[in-house]
């Protein structure tokens, strides 16, 4: 063993070694020379060798082992613990504590009667007490919960007997954890220890006296004092115990066995939690971890939601109690400069008290904040201080979120109970405000450089955001939320330090000097620089802010919110306009690098605060048609954005600003949709030169050329269909999207195109460019427009999509176009087959199936890239469009769609393990039959199955196509079989699947059989539920048949049972008909047919099985 993990020793020496190892493990008699070896060895590793044979040995061979052998292991091991506990190392010492505890499992009671007295017996001995713990702890983990290897009946036994020790249990450690306490008490007071009376006391106090003194000292002669560090023993046993405390409560239920006086022993653990960080202090380093383990025991009792009602008054001890722990480490700290306290303390306990915190306002707020003397403002006060004391930046996130979830509270609470909306308001007024004005203050540099400079503003995470977005937008969130509830108050809040950054940012023009071709800004004292900065950041963050509160100045709110709405808007067009005409972004300073930045900041953010308030523009627009000084108002409001952001999209203009400006004119051409801004001369040079920004970002093309084509497209709002000029309309949209797809069409008169590769090469940056395009009108349109729109949008586009058509075989081979190709025609086919008619959607699709060849697919599916699958998948999404529609036209497609599914895609994808294009495959075949069950069942659901005989017609399709769902849950792919389960039982609840005579006669039992074996074999854990629900809606289509024919026959196809395991397998399956005791019943049978299973294979040759 040692030459085995010396670092000299070669592999090929290794595999030899471990050859030797695992046949020595083989022999039948390996476990006595185990025994010996641990007995005698000094080596670490050949022990834990020894120990791993061992625990084979009583895991899946004990069952096997005469009752002699069994006795010789259970006493050897215990009494080498017992004799070297104290000084083998823990790893060692915990194995063999497992391994005594694993016999216990599988013989206790019955043939190891001791078992569980021996561990008492240990507890109360001083010298064992701590070996005597790490048993209880094993115990609890092992047996509360049993692995697989036990049958449920043995499960169910070793749960009830173990609770049945819980209130001895929990005695023997409140008994060890006070001892500790009360011999650490005596070193700094003479007082006598309590009586033992005193957690009857506590618990006899009335209710209305615990919540009254809430947040007061608990009132009992042990009041949290602070106790010196505890001796290495002392605190060992602590941290054993309270480790145990926690996992026991952790299964155990709620109960009179868990006593107030118990729950005083913990808090006054819980308290050296409250000291300074012992890394600060140089006192036992493991001290802080007492206060972590009790406030683990704490919130396990949190969390459960089940509380008895004779428990509140319980629970209120332990609010208390707790609220005065928060008191204490909210409390100003004398001891380092910035006198937190929390920022001394370990970040596990905090964070453990953050859980508790969480665990309270989410599951028992409710049980109390509606009593009048529960003191909940208070609570939210020092919730307040304890939220805005945080040292890091997670600790902040996860208080604000216990904030959210306590407003999300609030909100129920007002939607449910109307009449007592100003009440509640009213008695929260003050501390949400202060919790949006904290927040406020929290985010903005002026007043939190140091700690918000330390935010990396540059890394993008996988929610393509940087930990500074990150943050703001977690805070902000929080501010949402408050105005869901104050709107009014939270705007003025959150506006009042915008005004001031604004009159800043307004004012910077004056300090902006011209030299030569290059302008200067003239500030350059590095004070004034950074100050500068920080107003900048913030009010780039105060403008996102209020961009977030932009719905409550819509819909119903809009008269309400009026004056506050149109000062802002009115504030926003001044800071687009003054932005894009000084550009602020292009002055060089002293600190260009830093400075730029937040000028292009502040512009992008500027846009996008004007984006999120396009729907109180465009209700404003609506509004205001009756009132001319209004009209007038929203009209150069409306002119003066369009002027302002046009501009912006060309090149030279920072990514950021341009993107912002392209989103921005999105909104104002698609949902303000103002008539007369097809007169702004801006407007009207983007139509006439569409092709001017070719060469900028593909995203911001896309944004542009969408903005303009559903602004032609679009009915204008509040005017009659006679009056929407759709002839003008039509000529302009098909005008502007001849100009977009010139290059496209020009291709048509290249007959070459074909033949030369270097032409094809050539067009095929035109090619995908333009067909991006068509995808983005098409697919955007067809969500948004009206019938009208859509006819137009088709009218313009229909050259593009016979020359598209004619293209794909062109670029067949060529994976990536043959893509966009299919993107094109499937968003087509999603929006606007009803334009495109009847005779070029069959021609269409016919030219598809005549290209995707057995051969080709092959092609196709066999490179190495993944764009082929894509291909196909984007060909397969479109079958799924044709087969779904509910006309006639479409019909004569079904066979061949079937023969393209499962003799030409199907054995080319059943068997590869990766799922590639199998959600879209199985997602085609789920949608044929949901939507064209009449192909192969012609009469009634209910017609069918009152007949004797039943028809299906294309027989042998249905079989196979049932045959692949089957297939798939043999897969090990989770997703697909989730998806398929489904897609079988949604069949079942539309069509009666299960209860069609070829399912019953063909099929039921081989699915029976595969979903069994797949609970059996474990291979879809997460499944369990609803695998468990499919079997039992089979089976209730004759649940007769079920027990009496399948169950049976599954018994006897099941290998390594005997035939006295398979007859009590069957006998133990209750014959129950509704779904939660049928679902426990599979649970039962699976467990036990696997237990069998093991035990069987572990038995040594030759053994009698009974």
């Amino acid at each position: 063993m040692t030459e085995f993990f010396t670092p000299e020793t070669t592999n090929e020496r290794k595999r030899k070694i471990e050859e030797t190892l695992d046949c020595f493990s083989q022999q039948r008699n390996a476990w006595h020379h185990c025994l010996y070896y641990i007995s005698l060895t000094q080596n670490q590793y050949v022990s834990m060798y020894c120990m791993n044979i061992l625990e084979n040995l009583i895991n899946k061979q004990w069952i096997g082992l005469e009752s002699a052998d069994k006795m010789q292991i259970r006493s050897l091991l215990t009494q080498f613990l017992m004799q070297h506990h104290k000084v083998m190392p823990h790893f060692l010492r915990n194995k063999l504590v497992k391994l005594v505890v694993d016999i216990g499992r599988l013989d206790w009671p019955h043939f190891y009667p001791e078992f569980f007295t021996n561990m008492l017996e240990l507890v109360q001995n001083p010298d064992t007490a701590a070996l005597g713990i790490i048993l209880l702890q094993t115990a609890s983990e092992e047996l509360a919960n049993p692995r697989e290897d036990l049958s449920m009946s043995r499960k169910e036994e070793l749960h009830k007997l173990l609770q049945q020790q819980v209130p001895t249990i929990l005695s023997l450690l409140n008994g060890i954890l006070q001892s500790i306490l009360d011999k650490h008490r005596s070193m700094v007071t003479a007082t006598p220890p309590p009586s033992p009376t005193q957690g009857q006391k506590l618990q006899s106090e009335s209710r209305q006296g615990l919540l009254s003194n809430m947040f007061k000292s608990p009132q009992n002669r042990a009041c949290m004092e602070t106790l010196p560090p505890l001796d290495q023993t002392s605190l060992e046993l602590s941290l054993s115990a309270l480790s145990c405390l926690s996992h026991l409560f952790s299964w155990i239920p709620l109960s009179s066995t868990i006593t107030p006086h118990l729950l005083n022993t913990i808090f006054h653990f819980a308290v050296f939690g409250c000291e300074v960080s012992p890394s600060r202090r140089g006192t036992n380093p493991n001290s802080e971890s007492l206060g972590v383990l009790a406030m683990c025991c704490v919130n396990e009792l949190l969390a459960k939601n089940c509380v008895p009602l004779e428990f509140e008054d319980f629970l209120l001890q332990m609010f208390q109690q707790t609220f005065y722990l928060l008191q204490r480490i909210t409390k100003d700290s004398t001891t380092n400069t910035s006198g937190n306290r929390l920022a001394e303390l370990d970040e596990n306990y905090i964070s453990k008290f953050t859980e508790f915190l969480r665990l309270f306002v989410s599951i028992h707020l409710r049980r109390f904040e509606s009593n009048a003397q529960f003191p909940v403002v208070d609570f939210l006060s020092l919730l307040f201080k304890y939220t805005f004391k945080q040292a890091n930046h997670e600790g902040l996130f996860a208080c604000l979120d216990i904030w959210g979830v306590f407003l999300d509270y609030l909100s129920t609470r007002i939607t449910s109970r109307q009449s007592e909306v100003d009440s509640l308001i009213n008695k929260y007024h003050e501390a949400l405000l202060s919790l949006v004005g904290q927040i406020l203050h929290k985010i903005q540099f002026s007043f939190n450089q140091s700690h918000l400079d330390e935010l990396d503003d540059e890394t993008y995470d996988d929610d393509n955001e940087t930990e500074w977005q990150h943050f703001l937008r977690q805070c902000l969130e929080t501010v949402a939320k408050v105005s869901d509830l104050l709107p009014s108050e939270t705007f003025r809040l959150v506006y009042q330090p915008l005004q001031e950054y604004l009159d800043l940012y307004l004012g910077i023009e004056q300090f902006v000097v011209v030299e030569g071709l290059t302008r200067r800004l003239m500030i350059v004292a590095e004070n004034e620089c950074r100050k500068l900065h920080c107003s900048l950041r913030d009010l780039s963050s105060m403008l996102q802010a209020l961009g977030r509160l932009a719905e409550h100045f819509i819909a119903d709110r809009f008269m309400e919110n009026f004056p506050d709405a149109f000062m802002l808007i009115g504030k926003l067009v001044d800071v687009i306009s003054y932005g894009s005409r000084v550009r602020l972004y292009e002055v060089t300073s002293t600190v260009s690098n830093v400075l730029q930045a937040d000028f292009v900041e502040v512009h992008a953010q500027a846009l996008a605060a004007m984006k999120a308030n396009a729907s109180w523009l465009a209700q404003f627009y609506l509004e205001s048609q009756s009132q001319e000084q209004q009209r007038e108002q929203c009209q150069r409001m409306i002119v003066s954005i369009a002027e302002s952001i046009l501009p912006l999209v060309q090149p030279g203009v920072p990514e950021k600003v341009m993107h912002a400006s392209a989103h921005l004119l999105l909104s104002l051409l698609t949902t303000v949709r103002a008539p007369y801004l097809m007169d702004v001369p801006s407007v009207q040079v983007f139509y006439t030169s569409a092709q001017r920004i070719e060469l900028l970002n593909m995203e911001v093309q896309l944004l542009v050329y969408r903005s303009l084509s559903h602004y032609l497209l679009l009915p204008c709002p509040k005017r009659a269909d006679n009056l929407q000029d759709w002839e003008t309309r039509s000529a302009n949209h098909a005008s502007f999207v001849a100009q977009l797809m010139a290059p496209l069409r020009l291709l048509k008169a290249n007959s070459a195109l074909a033949q030369s590769k270097d032409l094809k090469e050539q067009a095929k940056p035109c090619v995908r460019r333009s067909l991006k395009i068509l995808t983005d009108l098409v697919s955007t349109i067809s969500a948004e427009g009206v019938s009208k729109s859509k006819q137009i949008c088709y009218a313009s586009i229909q050259e593009d999509v016979q020359m598209t058509l004619t293209l794909f075989p062109v670029y067949l081979n060529q994976s990536d176009v043959t893509e966009d190709i299919l993107v094109f025609f499937l968003a087509l086919f999603e929006g606007l087959r009803v334009q495109m008619g009847v005779p070029f959607t069959e021609r269409i699709i016919q030219t598809f199936m005549n290209m995707f060849t057995r051969e080709q697919l092959v092609e196709i599916l066999m490179q190495e890239n993944t764009t082929g699958y894509k291909v196909v998948d984007k060909f397969l999404q479109i079958l799924a469009v044709i087969v779904q529609e509910p006309g006639t036209a479409f019909k004569a497609f079904h066979s061949n769609i079937l023969t393209i599914c499962m003799e030409q895609i199907y054995p080319l994808i059943a068997e590869r393990p990766s799922p590639d294009i199998k959600p879209t495959f199985y997602d085609l075949l789920h949608r044929f039959l949901v939507h064209n069950w009449r192909y192969f069942f012609k009469g009634s659901v209910l017609a069918n199955m009152n007949s004797n005989t039943e028809q299906v017609d294309h027989q042998s399709s249905f079989v196979a196509i049932m045959q692949s769902f089957g297939q798939s849950f043999m897969q090990p792919d989770i997703a697909i079989f989730r998806q398929n389960l489904d897609a079988l039982e949604s069949l079942n609840v539309k069509w009666k699947l299960y209860h069609r005579k070829i399912f019953c006669g063909l099929m039921m039992t081989q699915f029976l059989n595969v979903l069994l074996q797949v609970l059996i074999v474990k291979s879809h854990d997460l499944l369990q539920e609803e695998i468990g629900i499919t079997i039992y809606n089979m089976a209730s289509v004759d649940f007769d048949s079920f027990y009496a024919v399948f169950l049976p026959q599954f018994l006897l196809s099941c290998e390594m049972l005997n035939h006295s395991q398979k007859e009590t397998l069957g006998a133990n399956f209750k014959l129950d008909k509704d779904l939660p005791s049928f679902t426990q019943n599979i649970q039962r049978f699976v467990n036990d047919l696997r237990y069998f299973q093991l035990c069987n294979s572990s038995l040594p040759e030759g053994s009698v099985k009974f």
